[in-house]
């Protein structure tokens, strides 16, 4: 008899929490994500709100550069730019799938990824908002145009979602909590450099984050609805 070939690859590990505080994380990060998003892109439209703002934050923090913060945040605006993050999210995905034998987490990191491209895309044709004025730009021109992010999208969503799929299967809450704080500390950052650098708006870093927000609970919430466990009956 020819034996059975083994099985190439294997179901991703079982999830620590059940389906509904996953669900209900999922529900509460996509109503925020909404809110976030929604209030960011009606005050862009009606130049109300936070958009009043937008001109007197861009001026001061233009004012407030120094040459260590320029070469700092031009780095980090440049290794989290779209293309190489890109490139990243594929190697992750790869390395991932190859080395672990799974592929379902690194097809919800990559579908999230997708998502964000498709999102940012369909909003910045939507609002057609330009950017800043190209002469405060610190690292060449950019046509593209300013509402949201990309940048600040693509970054805090592979970033909440990876996290998320690491620490879902593995480590204790401290951990998990300090992986969650790291990963908003570099959105954060990277939606700031982006502002320093002259490219964008407070309200276009802003609405991506809240972007974000959601498409982190909707990865959250595919997940679960596959792997969670549900509540156990009597």
């Amino acid at each position: 008899m020819i034996p059975a070939a083994p099985t190439r690859f294997r179901a991703a590990p079982a999830l620590r929490l059940r389906q509904q505080p996953l669900f209900l994380w999922a529900g509460g990060l996509l109503v925020a994500g909404d809110v976030v998003f929604w209030l960011m892109f009606a005050a862009v439209m009606s130049e109300s709100g936070l958009a009043t703002a937008d001109v007197s934050v861009h001026t001061f923090v233009v004012d407030s550069r120094t040459g260590w913060a320029t070469a700092l945040f031009a780095l980090l605006s440049t290794i989290t730019s779209p293309p190489w993050l890109s490139v990243l999210t594929v190697a992750v995905a790869v390395g991932w799938a190859l080395w672990k034998k799974e592929v379902w987490r690194p097809a919800i990191l990559a579908g999230a990824m997708g998502l964000s491209v498709v999102l940012t895309t369909l909003v910045k044709h939507e609002a057609g908002r330009s950017r800043p004025p190209s002469s405060d730009f610190l690292m060449g021109p950019d046509d593209a145009l300013s509402f949201p992010s990309g940048h600040v999208m693509g970054v805090c969503i592979f970033a909440l979602v990876l996290t998320y799929l690491l620490v879902s299967r593995s480590g204790t809450r401290t951990t998990a909590v300090l992986a969650f704080a790291a990963a908003a500390l570099l959105s954060l950052v990277v939606a700031f450099s982006r502002m320093y650098l002259g490219y964008h708006w407070l309200t276009d870093v802003v609405a991506s984050l809240g972007v974000a927000l959601g498409v982190t609970g909707i990865a959250i919430f595919v997940d679960a609805a596959r792997h969670g466990r549900a509540l156990e009956t009597a």
